[in-house]
């Protein structure tokens, strides 16, 4: 008798083990892309605002009205003969009201507040000497504060890692529970079989030539349901509306290029993961039935 009739009588072609290893496998599968999209997406995030701050940077200038004009001349003459300073200008005043809109509202009267002045400069991809350029400022424009976007750009980095971290403690979670939802479909399977599984043994065939044929057909189920569940996945991430402007740095969630191509291994993963757990449960509930 050849694995395939066998595989026939002990796992049904239908029935409720049937339809919970599929759905439970498409399931999962379905929520292991999301984790992946939004691990992906995180990286993105932090990668598109590391790259838009590496090569920026931006000088305070802190004094009084009397010595701004003066102590601007010399940020920029000390920006001018810096090595590795691509470019650098001095923000208007219409700028400076856009960057602090957000946290104070329109309509500023920037006019009565005492502003610093700010020069924003554009870095080569060597970058400056920013030690040297600190204390180059500090001796000829004591109220110039540089500011390279460091501290902006390491909560972004740490941030994207604890993403990425907890997207990996989901996609266990995520493993876990279907070995665990397969292994108990499988054992109800077999159980319920207990009567076949004694005839099989009656004409000649060895537990591990049932459990072989058993763990066959529990995998070909797994991999049809996780392929319709990635599949789905795949095409919902797809369809969702494409963010423009700041909208799709803060929001967007998918996948960019060649990384379409991860939603690809939760088939053989959740093909393997079945494989691991039925062939684990036959021996154990084999074992069992004399």
């Amino acid at each position: 008798m050849s694995t395939g009739a066998i595989s026939g009588l002990v796992v049904p072609r239908s029935g409720q083990s049937v339809w919970l290893v599929v759905c439970s496998a498409a399931a999962m599968a379905f929520l292991a892309v999301f984790v992946l999209a939004l691990a992906a997406s995180s990286a993105q995030l932090a990668r598109g605002w590391e790259a838009q701050l590496a090569e920026t940077a931006t000088i305070r200038i802190s004094a009084p009205p009397e010595d701004m004009e003066m102590q601007t001349a010399l940020v920029l003459e000390v920006l001018r003969t810096t090595p590795g300073i691509a470019d650098s200008r001095v923000m208007d005043t219409a700028e400076q009201a856009a960057l602090l809109e957000v946290w104070l509202g329109p309509d500023l009267p920037l006019d009565t507040l005492p502003m610093p002045r700010l020069i924003e400069l554009r870095e080569t991809p060597e970058g400056p000497d920013r030690q040297g350029l600190r204390l180059r400022l500090s001796a000829e424009a004591p109220g110039a504060v540089y500011d390279d976007h460091t501290r902006w750009r390491r909560p972004l980095v740490q941030a994207a890692a604890r993403l990425q971290g907890v997207a990996l403690v989901a996609l266990l979670l995520i493993g876990g529970v279907t070995c665990a939802i397969i292994a108990l479909a499988a054992s109800a399977s077999l159980a319920s079989n207990g009567q076949v599984i004694k005839v099989l043994r009656l004409v000649g065939a060895r537990d591990r030539f049932i459990a072989a044929a058993f763990v066959k057909r529990i995998s070909q189920l797994a991999v049809l349901g996780a392929g319709g569940g990635t599949a789905l996945a795949m095409a919902v991430l797809w369809a969702l509306p494409e963010l423009g402007g700041a909208a799709a740095h803060m929001a967007g969630i998918g996948f960019d290029g060649a990384e379409w191509l991860w939603p690809l291994l939760v088939p053989p993963v959740a093909m393997g993961l079945a494989f691991l757990s039925s062939l684990a449960t036959a021996f154990h509930v084999l074992r069992g039935v004399t």
